[in-house]
């Protein structure tokens, strides 16, 4: 396997794509659905909600990650059933109003995604109006639903605020940018909102937000820009849509910043390190146009390009500035372990830091470690899976002597929580989710690299190279669970880089691989 090669070859793909590459997503896919029936891919949007359905009538998940997307689902299916009176549709939207009303009639526990206090209750609103016409309006499949059936709407969710930003929207209030990225929850009042800025990249990054604004415009017949972008992010998977799009500066951010930090021998396309220049503005860098610019992003351009010995000012980075850490962008309801983590690295990576950016990073570095929970992991709002917050950390606390302990008790962690099958994973084991796990065990320079853990790395590449090529599942948060191809790939290079580069672990490989090919053989 010529990892360079692969490297190499992700690179190229992601210079010829400005968008980047992303998995459809249930919940944008089923909102440009139930808006926009006269865009071009529709069908093809219903039959992969159609076909996504779970058996037990839910989409996406687990556990309450199923709310907001089977909400989404039901809600466009129901559209499309009184617009087409399909009995298939039919069948459908009750076994979705049925996981819902199991749902929402339990405990709710709503994960931490974009805006999902303010989407649930909109999305459970809408569906109670449609319910609330059945007995004027039946529909084919629905008859149980009939005589004033309503969903609850969940604790940990606010239908005040909204309903009170609905109406300052209706009443002339100016939004601030952020809220773009969710214009679709404002119903009717998103129509063609005036200072809303929908162009050739739609709005606010979003296919949903972009539907939203043109209501019943957002059809195969108008020639505005924004439409043509809709009919673009539909084209690579035949009608369903990403969980947003340009997201050219993320992907890029990240792939590199994980290559150049593994040493990957490769050589960067041009094009590339332009893409997160250019990004980098006084305020610092979005994930993609369309979206507001965030410390995230910025730290970790900053970060990948003065790896590549192109280093920019790290003055951007300062107005994200919250008092011992850094905000991921203004008016944070929570704050980002992982955001913190990477504007350390970002810090970490520049040629000769002053003393302001050197007293940063000592208290970055206390701040993460003080939110390692007891067992040594670390979680985040910007990911399902613990394995992504906590090498995101490792990593970052790598080089300061006193995190020793914090790193020790996260590799202890990995290596305790290891599947059978060598795999790694919170629900069930992943690629992406293994991939992180061996970096943690092996780029974890301040942890001694003891026989253990050697046989735990060299069992998660295994996992890895038997896997390779699998699609991943969604764990990465937005408005709901989205899959980022090229960063996840681009992770599974960088994990086994590390792992062939190190001798011990190489050598219990390739004894591993032998004995496998000598039994297939036999």
């Amino acid at each position: 396997m010529n990892l360079a090669n692969m490297a190499r070859r992700l690179l190229v793909e992601m210079a010829a794509d400005s968008l980047g590459d992303f998995l459809p997503s249930l919940y944008e896919t089923a909102r440009v659905a139930a808006l926009a029936p006269a865009l071009a891919g529709h069908d093809g949007r219903i039959r992969h909600l159609l076909a996504e359905q779970r058996p037990d009538g839910s989409w996406s998940g687990p556990g309450d990650y199923a709310v907001l997307p089977t909400l989404s689902a039901t809600d466009a299916l129901f559209a499309e059933l009184a617009r087409t009176g399909d009995p298939e549709v039919g069948h459908a939207v009750h076994r979705g109003l049925t996981a819902l009303w199991r749902m929402l009639s339990g405990p709710v526990s709503l994960p931490d995604t974009v805006a999902v206090e303010l989407l649930v209750p909109w999305l459970v609103a809408e569906l109670n109006v449609r319910l609330a016409a059945l007995d004027a309006s039946p529909l084919p499949g629905l008859d149980a639903w009939r005589g004033g059936r309503t969903l609850p709407c969940p604790s940990g969710t606010y239908p005040e605020v909204l309903l009170h930003l609905r109406e300052a929207v209706e009443q002339g209030a100016v939004l601030p940018e952020k809220l773009w990225h969710s214009l679709e929850m404002f119903g009717a009042a998103a129509e063609g909102l005036p200072y809303v800025q929908a162009g050739r990249f739609g709005v606010g990054c979003s296919p949903a937000a972009t539907a939203a604004w043109f209501g019943s415009g957002a059809s195969t017949a108008n020639p505005h820009p924004a439409v043509r972008y809709l009919e673009l992010v539909q084209a690579r998977h035949g009608g369903p849509v990403p969980v947003a799009a340009p997201l050219d500066v993320f992907e890029r951010a990240w792939v590199l910043a994980t290559f150049t930090d593994v040493g990957l021998p490769v050589t960067v396309p041009p094009e590339l390190v332009d893409t997160l220049r250019g990004a980098l503005g006084e305020t610092g860098a979005p994930g993609g146009a369309g979206l507001p610019t965030d410390a995230d992003d910025t730290s970790t351009a900053l970060h990948a390009l003065a790896n590549l010995g192109v280093p920019s000012s790290l003055d951007c980075l300062w107005h994200y500035r919250n008092g011992d850490h850094f905000s991921t962008f203004a008016d944070e309801r929570t704050p980002s372990v992982t955001t913190n983590a990477h504007v350390l690295q970002a810090f970490a990576a520049q040629p000769q830091p002053d003393p302001r950016v050197a007293d940063a990073m000592l208290g970055l570095a206390a701040w993460l470690r003080e939110r390692q929970h007891p067992d040594g992991s670390w979680t985040d709002k910007w990911h399902a899976s613990p394995y992504y917050a906590t090498l995101t950390c490792v990593v970052a606390l790598d080089g300061f002597g006193e995190s020793r302990e914090a790193i020790g008790k996260a590799v202890q962690w990995v290596v305790e929580n290891q599947h059978p099958n060598g795999s790694w994973g919170f629900w069930d084991g992943t690629a992406e989710e293994t991939a992180y796990a061996v970096q943690i065990l092996l780029r974890a320079k301040l942890n001694r690299l003891d026989p253990v853990m050697v046989r735990a790395a060299a069992r998660g590449c295994e996992y890895l190279l038997g896997v390779t090529g699998a699609p991943c599942p969604p764990l990465w948060h937005d408005k709901d669970l989205y899959t980022p191809a090229r960063i996840i790939r681009a992770e599974t290079i960088a994990a086994l880089h590390v792992a062939l580069g190190n001798p011990r672990v190489a050598a219990r490989l390739s004894r591993v691989r032998a004995h496998d090919a000598e039994r297939t053989a036999g």
